[in-house]
């Protein structure tokens, strides 16, 4: 796939961690980043079209951490999350993974090409202590599964973000995305099969465009405010992953307080 002009600036300065075969120790390649970029910016400027606020909060060096609600019937808000994190920063968010989707056949791959990594703890540190950028949603499976009366309330809050930033020295940087939750309205779930936790029936067959906003909030000191072995301490660590998941909230009402009722617009 030939790549425009605008692309390849964006992506000027891209490397990898190569592990002496063109990909990094996880599977990601460039040339397979900067083809998912090409062929993400039609959905991310004309489909969803995009608006990312606050992206100059994200740290252009270092190890991070980037915790978000998540949403959608299928997991398009990290598409376009990592879409607008790679454009606005250079950089490419590694995202962490429910166990199963490594397991998926083709997907799996293809994802692990851009950058994601299933989620281990041994990953996480592994990313983490070589200054890579992390791209967790705390809620999980069971926020993009959520009933569509429920939307904009976030389900449980895991939390794991926190104890990898607290021990491994990295911000964490709230995320709020704002319109994934009216994408696609699911109509019900049926139980899934070997790995796979449930198959969604959507009310429609593909997601409507509906307009994104993704805000960004002021980077959550936990590299400041904690020493690693406060990540041994489950007080302290419920502690870092309340003022994360408060702050999310806070995003998400300034998000829907700014759209408005412009759903589409």
């Amino acid at each position: 796939m030939m790549l425009d002009q605008e692309t390849l600036d964006e992506l000027e300065g891209l490397t990898i961690n190569d592990a002496g075969h063109g990909f990094d120790p996880f599977g990601m390649h460039p040339d397979f980043v900067r083809m998912s970029v090409g062929i993400t910016r039609w959905f991310y400027q004309k489909y969803f079209r995009v608006i990312s606020i606050g992206n100059e909060k994200i740290p252009t060096d270092g190890p991070a951490v980037l915790a978000c609600n998540h949403s959608g019937t299928v997991p398009i808000d990290g598409m376009m999350l990592w879409s607008d994190v790679v454009r606005n920063t250079g950089r490419v968010p590694r995202a962490i993974a429910d166990h199963f989707v490594p397991t998926l056949p083709w997907v799996g791959v293809l994802f692990a090409r851009g950058g994601m990594v299933g989620g281990s703890r041994g990953n996480a540190k592994a990313l983490l202590e070589t200054g890579e950028i992390l791209m967790i949603f705390p809620e999980g499976t069971p926020g993009i599964g959520k009933n569509f009366s429920e939307r904009y309330q976030l389900q449980k809050w895991r939390v794991g973000h926190a104890e990898l930033a607290m021990r491994h020295g990295a911000p964490v940087i709230p995320v709020a995305i704002i319109g994934a939750e009216e994408q696609m309205p699911q109509l019900t779930k049926i139980p899934g099969f070997g790995a796979v936790p449930y198959l969604p029936i959507p009310l429609t067959p593909m997601p409507m465009p509906v307009r994104y906003r993704i805000l960004y909030g002021d980077p959550i000191p936990t590299d400041k405010d904690y020493r690693p072995e406060d990540a041994d301490d489950p007080e302290r660590v419920r502690e870092a992953s309340a003022r994360v998941e408060e702050a999310v909230k806070g995003l998400i009402e300034e998000g829907l307080r700014l759209r408005g009722g412009r759903l589409f617009t």
